[in-house]
């Protein structure tokens, strides 16, 4: 299985951060990305900068017959046509999308000027990936370190108050 995480703390031309992450799954699916479950929305504070905007974050399961570095350069041109700007490591986005997990591999390549890192090298630090993630599938195990979801949530530094799942209401409420 491939897991994808999405994100966005600016809204961009097409509309709000939920707008940007429901608009990068249809231009994944547009690429032959096939979507095969997705988590709900989490709000989660900025990283390293918690007075930036939150980001509301999900992640997806996907098939495709893509290698991993052609999927890395889909990713890259959604986030570029969502409006991603490159200036600072960690800056404000309209779209972040990573590659979690690649079918259990490892893998360490340079793309250009890119470094593609899977699993994603700072995934057991964020809450904002392991609770979708959980969520989606529960039995999931790193690729690296054999552990299961559940050890690398309960080793997380980062407070629980620092992440929210939203529930429909919370959702309209922000869309209106």
């Amino acid at each position: 299985m491939i897991f994808l995480g999405i994100g966005s703390n600016l809204a961009s031309n097409f509309g709000d951060r939920f707008k940007n992450i429901d608009l990068a799954i249809k231009y994944l699916k547009d690429k032959k990305v096939n979507l095969i479950n997705k988590s709900s929305f989490y709000e989660s504070v900025s990283y390293p900068n918690k007075n930036d905007p939150k980001f509301i974050n999900i992640v997806i399961s996907v098939e495709t017959s893509l290698k991993s570095k052609d999927l890395m350069n889909i990713l890259l041109s959604v986030e570029e046509k969502l409006g991603r700007k490159r200036f600072k490591k960690n800056d404000p986005r309209t779209c972040d999308i990573d590659i979690i997990d690649f079918h259990g591999k490892i893998i360490n390549i340079k793309l250009n000027n890119f470094e593609l890192n899977i699993p994603h090298k700072k995934l057991i630090e964020r809450n904002f990936v392991l609770y979708p993630l959980k969520e989606i599938c529960s039995n999931w195990k790193h690729p690296i370190t054999k552990d299961s979801i559940d050890i690398l949530i309960k080793n997380l530094k980062t407070p629980n108050n620092e992440i929210t799942k939203l529930n429909q209401n919370d959702i309209i409420s922000h869309v209106k």
